[in-house]
């Protein structure tokens, strides 16, 4: 069954929303899961390989921090490279935001008189036959 759009959509901009949500504050993968679930019902099983992902590529790095509840948890905060990240895929989507907004909202334009011409033509023809 192919993906719908909704899913096509979360997974292109789930790093932009990590990179978001890390800009605020530093955080660790389970909460970033959970905000994430709520806001736009991202699995938490999409998280954990993303932040490997974007750790490997230099944007966000961890450090622990102990509990008194449990066992240490790893926080995610960015990096230089993870905040020109966010600089960058912020811009582009609200690019394409606009671009799309742009389409969607555009008039339907009259067809061109050569397309109108063809088509008459052709029915023309169709008539005769």
């Amino acid at each position: 069954m192919p993906e719908t759009i909704e899913i096509q959509l979360k997974k292109g901009v789930l790093t932009l929303c990590v990179l978001a949500l890390l800009n605020r504050h530093d955080s660790y993968a389970y909460e970033i899961a959970s905000t994430l679930s709520d806001a736009i019902d991202m699995g938490e099983g999409t998280i954990y390989p993303l932040m490997r992902r974007m750790q490997s590529d230099g944007q966000v790095e961890t450090y622990l921090v102990e509990s008194s509840t449990g066992p240490s948890r790893k926080y995610y905060r960015l990096t230089d490279a993870g905040r020109r990240a966010l600089e960058t895929q912020t811009a582009e989507w609200r690019a394409f935001v606009t671009a799309v907004e742009g389409v969607m909202n555009a008039e339907a334009e009259p067809a061109a008189p050569a397309a109108a011409a063809k088509t008459a033509k052709s029915a023309e023809r169709g008539a005769e036959q």
